[in-house]
């Protein structure tokens, strides 16, 4: 019965999805924060926990893409999807807006990120674009905007703005640049020198502005990459 732990624990992973989903659209924004982040913990457990059992299956594989294709493909999607409608008729969207439909082009890209992923072996230490979890948490940290306006922030929440952010971060899932992993070989400081400042970084941002903070701490995770690869390239002759 152990080796099918890690499959329960993806289909998890689904059912927080689906769930939040919903919330979104009845606007119900805490719970669909909280049902997040339960997928994100159930991504990264059921990797361990196959790990642990050593367990590893075809189909394992595949459920956590499907998986990940609702609540980190779909859920981004319908955040911006929210947004944009909230922002263009100043409530909450009880029809299906039109204008707003754009915003699942952040669903399609996750798609095509996700089915590129499968087939790339070029991603096993690291990755090439910006992972859907990663865009999700952004969009999150948008939501955290919404519940808790900040003046100077507002642009963030406007239409055209939204409509940008959609453009950019679906470019940035399939783009081909290097982005480091948080996957630590080892507990030393050496090698670990870029996560171990990372996270130290995201984890004071957390503290000082909670759901806020996730928008800045993607978009930190993004230069810091950016960086990286562009410090390596040999300039030309």
């Amino acid at each position: 019965m152990l080796r099918h732990l890690p499959n329960a624990i993806t289909l998890l992973n689904l059912f927080c999805g689906a769930c939040a989903s919903l919330c979104l659209l009845y606007g119900r924004l805490e719970w669909a924060i909280g049902l997040v982040a339960l997928a994100a913990l159930a991504d990264l457990l059921d990797g361990l926990v196959a790990r642990w059992l050593k367990v590893h299956s075809e189909l394992g594989k595949q459920l956590d893409s499907l998986a990940d294709m609702v609540s980190f493909g779909l859920v981004p999607g319908l955040i911006l999807y929210v947004l944009i409608a909230h922002a263009l008729n100043g409530e909450w969207p009880h029809d299906l807006e039109i204008r707003a439909l754009p915003a699942f082009l952040i669903t399609l890209f996750s798609a095509l990120r996700l089915g590129k992923f499968n087939l790339d072996e070029r991603q096993t230490d690291g990755f090439l674009g910006l992972p859907t979890p990663g865009c999700t948490l952004f969009m999150i940290g948008l939501l955290g905007f919404h519940l808790s306006p900040e003046v100077f922030f507002n642009f963030l929440l406007q239409p055209v703005a939204l409509y940008a952010i959609t453009i950019l971060f679906s470019m940035l899932m399939v783009v081909e640049i290097p982005m480091f992993s948080f996957k630590f070989k080892s507990l030393q400081w050496a090698g670990n020198e870029i996560r171990i400042i990372f996270a130290a970084i995201a984890g004071l941002l957390l503290l000082l502005w909670q759901i806020k903070s996730l928008s800045a701490i993607v978009l930190l995770y993004i230069l810091t990459s950016f960086f990286i690869y562009f410090s390596k390239r040999k300039p030309l002759s």
